[in-house]
This record gives C-alpha cells, sequence and structure tokens, in this order.
C-alpha cells in the first residue's frame, strides 16, 4: 500500500464536508502579507464533537523548482474549535499549494491549489 492510497478528495465526499478549501489572499503594499486560508467545511459545516472531528490541518507548499516545504500544521480540540487556519506565506515563490485533513472517524482528505 501507498500513502495516496489512503488519501481522499471531492470524489469520495459525501453529506458531511471534509475537503480542505484552500484561499489565497495576497497582501498591498511592502508591509502587505500574503495569507494561504485552509478551512474544512467551508459551505457545509464538518461536525464538531467529541465523536467526530476534523484532528488536524496540515499545508505543503511546491516550490516553482518542485521542491515541497511542510508549511505548517494547526491541531484542533474537540467540540471548542473549528477547522479553519491561516498561513501567512510568500506566495510569489510557490507553484501551488496542497492541504491535508484528518477526520478522526472518516480519514486523510486532500485539495490541491495552483497558484
Amino acid at each position: 500500500m501507498k500513502f495516496g492510497d489512503i488519501l481522499k478528495s471531492k470524489e469520495a465526499e459525501g453529506k458531511e464536508k471534509h475537503v480542505p478549501v484552500i484561499e489565497i489572499a495576497r497582501g498591498k503594499g511592502e508591509a502587505g502579507a500574503d495569507i494561504v486560508h485552509v478551512v474544512v467545511g467551508k459551505e457545509t459545516p464538518h461536525p464538531n464533537t467529541v465523536e467526530h472531528h476534523i484532528d488536524w490541518i496540515e499545508l505543503f507548499g511546491v516550490k516553482q523548482n518542485g521542491q515541497v516545504i511542510n508549511l505548517g500544521r494547526s491541531t484542533f480540540a474537540p467540540a471548542y474549535t473549528n477547522p479553519n487556519v491561516r498561513f501567512q506565506v510568500p506566495v510569489a515563490e510557490f507553484k501551488a499549494f496542497c492541504a491535508l485533513a484528518y477526520c478522526n472517524i472518516h480519514g486523510v482528505w486532500e485539495n490541491c491549489l495552483e497558484v
């Protein structure tokens, strides 16, 4: 088995939303910061209970030369926090971003966005 065999994407989605949605907001001016926003359940909220919740979101950036950089991970407490995170990243240095999200019931979900 390969790691890719356990990743789920939009095609596997049911009524509950698990696929991480990636959005980019580019900073303005010299002091402006680029933000990569990742959220699970943007349109339809994911359950957030002790029994069923998103445990973590991880973001990877793919540089222009193909190098993959782990940009960070955010973990969430069940029932108290929502799976919604922002990463301050120099977007121009990357050609794509990929996010993983882990649901304690339904496994690991993926999504990528080319810049």
